[in-house]
């Protein structure tokens, strides 16, 4: 072995001498659920963050790192974990113990897809193909069906919490499996949920609405069909590759709507308009307007006629096109996972 990566728990080693032995049983590597793109802030800090990042794996072998690169930010890599909690954790790791300044893209959970291009059969070397990166899932019309990674959720709750938990997971596509009172004040539910919708912050709602009493724990039930699409998110015409999620038919229009709605609240005003739209393919499903500042021209325009006003108007709207067309969008750090998380009532 010349790197210690491929040492993996659970290895048993012997004697190269010495005849075989059995390896002990009940090990298996450890699966990643939640996939995120990693960038440096700055790529002259990519050596940096990468050596950053090998400290780190080394005693977190459970998280998966592969190079990745972006139009937008650059060199980097998607890293896999866990859950969400473990990538929060790893985040705040590389911050305090290594001083990296990072940009972590809105995490996903890797999908399938059967292909039914012949072309894309050869290239793949094989019909099904696992999709980690939203910005790879294929057309629909090169796809005979979309698979989605499913969970077995428990949750335990006092009883004066059911009836907003039931809708909770309502809310979330869930579809129950069993409901029993383990005592005479706490209820055991079994729920299916499709993985990307409770990855983000169902956990966070689940404690909320009930005082912090539930608990919640979940276990891997392979893939289900599904009837998804990607949605891009576009600011003044222009994709934000980061901010492109995978989402149910059925989510889409609701999950566009509150992504911009929350990225009009993160993204500062420029001194020109915004348009922050949400787009399956080639059509529009939700919008929501930045408005730009406005300098008051008419300040030292005492009295006068009106065209003299309406010049000085007429001057700044057209200077306000042109920063429209040239200007560039900053999009903060932590906008690309506040925007994924939902108000649910």
């Amino acid at each position: 072995m010349k790197d210690v990566k491929e040492a993996q728990i659970g290895d048993t080693l012997f004697l190269q001498t010495e005849a075989p032995v059995e390896p002990l049983p009940g090990f298996k590597p450890a699966k990643p659920m939640v996939f995120a793109g990693m960038f440096p802030v700055d790529q002259s800090e990519y050596s940096g963050l990468r050596s950053a990042i090998e400290r780190l794996t080394l005693n977190d072998s459970s998280v998966t790192v592969q190079k990745d690169s972006s139009l937008a930010l650059g060199a980097g890599w998607r890293l896999g974990f866990l859950g969400l909690l473990h990538m929060e954790v790893f985040n705040q790791r590389l911050e305090q113990e290594h001083d990296a300044n990072v940009i972590i893209t809105a995490p996903t959970v890797p999908y399938k897809a059967l292909l039914s291009s012949a072309k894309l059969i050869k290239e793949h070397g094989s019909e099904e193909i696992t999709i980690v990166n939203p910005a790879q899932f294929p057309d629909r019309s090169q796809v005979s069906q979309y698979l989605e990674p499913v969970v077995v959720g428990t949750i335990l709750a006092p009883d004066d919490y059911t009836g907003k938990i039931l809708s909770l997971c309502a809310s979330r596509r869930g579809e129950q499996r069993s409901l029993l009172y383990i005592d005479d004040h706490r209820v055991m539910m079994k729920y299916t949920f499709p993985l990307n919708e409770i990855v983000v912050d169902f956990y966070d709602l689940l404690k909320s609405m009930s005082s912090g009493y539930a608990s919640f724990d979940y276990e891997n039930a392979g893939y289900e069909a599904a009837d998804l699409i990607k949605m891009e998110i576009l600011l003044n015409g222009r994709t934000v590759e980061e901010l492109t999620t995978i989402v149910h038919r059925d989510r889409a229009y609701t999950t566009g709507k509150s992504m911009c709605e929350r990225l009009k609240d993160s993204i500062p005003r420029q001194m020109f308009e915004i348009a922050v739209q949400a787009a399956v393919g080639s059509k529009v499903i939700a919008r929501e307007t930045i408005k730009a500042y406005r300098k008051n021209v008419l300040a030292k325009c005492y009295g006068g006629d009106i065209t003299r006003k309406m010049k000085l108007l007429k001057r700044q709207a057209e200077g306000k096109k042109k920063m429209r067309r040239i200007g560039n969008v900053d999009v903060p750090k932590d906008a690309f996972i506040s925007v994924l998380k939902r108000k649910d009532k």
